[in-house]
């Protein structure tokens, strides 16, 4: 963490001052916004805390509940999460409260004795060197926290407001491309919020409903959620408990005679989650009456695990559902063939354009990301540094993600229901199998098989070779370094902050800074002259790397250079009083194996690696493709004016 660059002030760093902005969206309701949120669970409050980095953008969030989730129901934290937190600052403190799964275990009926159960496998649950950030259990309402807590001590001061419930959303203009977000129609969405004291209307540039599976700003704007149930229910158990089961402080995936059991361990070291599988032969009754109760559930897992017992003390929450995987075709309200002709002013994010089951551990995650990939895109238009068109980006590249989520949904349910007391599910090859897709599915899992296509934010990948390790389209992938200045190791992929910047990586080639002619130099010698990318698209007034951000990674041991002797792009002045930012370069970890050999970088040439602010690769590039680089920039930057 940067701070004390504008001078020294004591107290917490994590804390911003009050932009004076702030002020206005504290005396109450406003009258318009830049961006209306509806919905405080995980999509909205990314995105939130995303916007919080801008505080001259009017961000304002509501929600129908009377007060903050109390108890959540998602728990599983996918590494990518992990990652996307610490972009926010947030993952260290995830990390220490949660509970970290670390390997899975497999129980099927014993071959003499169909009646029991016995331990068949046992897997690590997260892949060897896939991310740095572990695959983690913890409630829902914990993360919320998270959220609202870095909220409230940006410079934006972002609080959301309970007890408001849209009653209607209405684009009454500016939705023209050529108008652009600051033309005639300023702020074309009227929301009308119904609340104690009556109803408000506000007005809005932009509106992004977060509203959960019955999401009334969906059917405002016509879509709708679409596909179908697999007729399967499934109860779900937060339970503090008595028992001797062996694996019950491990992941635990239990299929036997009587139903199917998943096991997800909790946070704090006592409380447990149990997936519970009800099928309707058995339970069918109960279900159409409604009256499965804590008790039934508990007398079910207790069937599943025999010859293990379960005494449930304390039961935290628990529900019970219905799987079934249902997506909108569009999240945005642009209909289908006027993309070219209209921008889009609405959009929906998370449950209220995908619902999945839960056993996944997806939902939470994935509506995360639908945020963390919008929140960049809305920033950038609403500050000027970014074409209006970017904004077709969003339903474009995570409508296809959701639909890889509900295949993938539709297969996972239904292995884990599948043939439990079955002679082939219970054979060592169908025992294997089984285990084998937990390892196959693992990248999937933890976040990390998203790969978007080439588009105006994704270039080709002609120029792959040269990094390998960093495909385009798929997440940065974070590898360890020493900073050049102080010797400190660190993971390259935390230099990423959630603040709109794009990050320009300079893989130097092997004789790097120290050939005054080379092309690293001509490279940092362009970057830093008037015909650069950071020259055009930098706004006046702003830091230098506030749209993009260039970093170093050089091929020399961090002793044997002087940071002194950098290139100027990589000491830029910063600041009131213009201080050197010092932590732009970076070296290999002698600790750890060479982040040119990890990550596959041709030493010879080195590359540019670009990535968008959301951590995607957006394009790798030889270190003299400037005239590339500046071509893939002007189709998605704004100059500055």
């Amino acid at each position: 963490m940067q701070f004390h660059l504008d001078g020294y002030r004591p107290g917490d760093p994590s804390v911003k001052e009050a932009h004076p902005a702030a002020q206005d969206l504290e005396a109450g309701l406003p009258e318009t916004a830049d961006v209306l949120i509806v919905g405080c669970g995980p999509a909205g409050l990314v995105l939130a805390a995303q916007l919080a980095a801008f505080p001259g953008i009017r961000t304002l969030v509501v929600d129908r509940k009377d007060g903050p989730l109390q108890v959540g129901q998602a728990d599983g934290v996918a590494c990518r999460t992990v990652e996307m937190f610490e972009a926010f600052g947030l993952a260290e403190q995830l990390k220490q409260e949660a509970y970290q799964v670390n390997e899975v275990t497999f129980w099927r009926p014993d071959p003499t004795d169909r009646s029991s159960i016995v331990r068949t496998g046992r897997i690590q649950d997260v892949e060897e060197g896939i991310s740095e950030m572990p695959h983690l259990i913890v409630n829902q309402a914990r993360m919320l926290d998270f959220l609202r807590e870095h909220m409230a001590g940006s410079a934006a001061r972002i609080a959301p407001h309970y007890g408001l419930r849209v009653s209607a959303v209405e684009i009454t203009g500016g939705a023209g491309a050529a108008e652009g977000p600051d033309g005639p129609g300023e702020y074309p969405v009227a929301v009308t919020l119904e609340h104690p004291g009556g109803t408000s209307v506000v007005r809005a540039k932009y509106v992004v409903g977060c509203d959960g599976a019955r999401s009334a700003v969906r059917t405002a704007i016509g879509r709708r959620l679409e596909g179908d149930a697999l007729n399967q229910t499934w109860g779900v158990l937060d339970v503090l408990v008595d028992t001797d089961f062996p694996d019950i402080r491990l992941k635990s995936v239990v299929q036997s005679e009587a139903g199917a059991l998943l096991i997800i361990p909790r946070e704090g070291g006592y409380l447990v989650r149990l997936y519970i599988e009800l099928d309707a032969e058995r339970y069918g009754d109960l279900l159409r009456e409604r009256a499965v109760t804590p008790e039934v559930l508990a007398a079910a897992a207790n069937r599943i695990l025999r010859p293990y017992r379960v005494e449930v003390k304390d039961v935290g929450w628990w529900a019970v559902y219905e799987v079934g995987q249902r997506l909108c075709a569009k999240f945005d309200d642009v209909p289908d063939g006027e993309t070219a002709d209209r921008l889009p002013r609405v959009f929906i994010a998370g449950d209220a354009c995908h619902t999945h089951s839960a056993k996944a551990g997806q939902g939470m995650n994935v509506s995360m990301a639908d945020a963390f990939n919008l929140g960049w895109k809305l920033a950038g238009v609403l500050t000027g540094t970014a074409a209006p068109e970017l904004l077709h980006t969003y339903s474009a590249e995570r409508q296809q993600v959701a639909q890889d989520l509900i295949d993938f949904d539709r297969d996972f349910a239904s292995k884990m229901a599948a043939g439990s007391g079955t002679p082939a599910a219970a054979s060592e090859d169908g025992e294997e199998q089984f285990a084998d897709y937990f390892r196959a599915q693992g990248r999937y899992t933890a976040g990390l098989s998203v790969r978007y296509e080439p588009s105006m934010i994704t270039g080709g990948g002609e120029h792959q070779d040269l990094a390998k390790g960093f495909p385009i389209g798929m997440r940065f992938h974070s590898a360890p370094v020493v900073r050049l200045a102080d010797a400190r190791p660190v993971q390259l992929g935390h230099a990423a902050r959630a603040d709109g910047a794009w990050r320009l990586y300079l893989f130097a080639d092997r004789v790097g800074p120290q050939a005054a002619d080379g092309p690293f130099r001509r490279l940092c010698d362009h970057l830093a002259s008037a015909a650069s990318p950071l020259a055009r698209f930098t706004p006046v007034g702003a830091e230098p790397d506030a749209v993009l951000d260039v970093r170093a990674i050089l091929q020399q041991p961090h002793r044997t250079l002087e940071s002194t002797a950098l290139p100027a792009v990589l000491r830029p002045r910063k600041g009131r009083f213009a201080l050197v930012d010092h932590e732009k370069a970076f070296c290999p970890d002698p600790q750890h194996t060479d982040i040119f050999d990890l990550r596959g970088i041709d030493r010879d040439r080195g590359c540019m690696v670009l990535v968008r602010p959301d951590q995607y690769v957006a394009h790798v590039l030889p270190l003299d493709a400037t005239a590339q680089l500046n071509d893939f920039l002007d189709g998605v930057l704004r100059e500055a004016d």
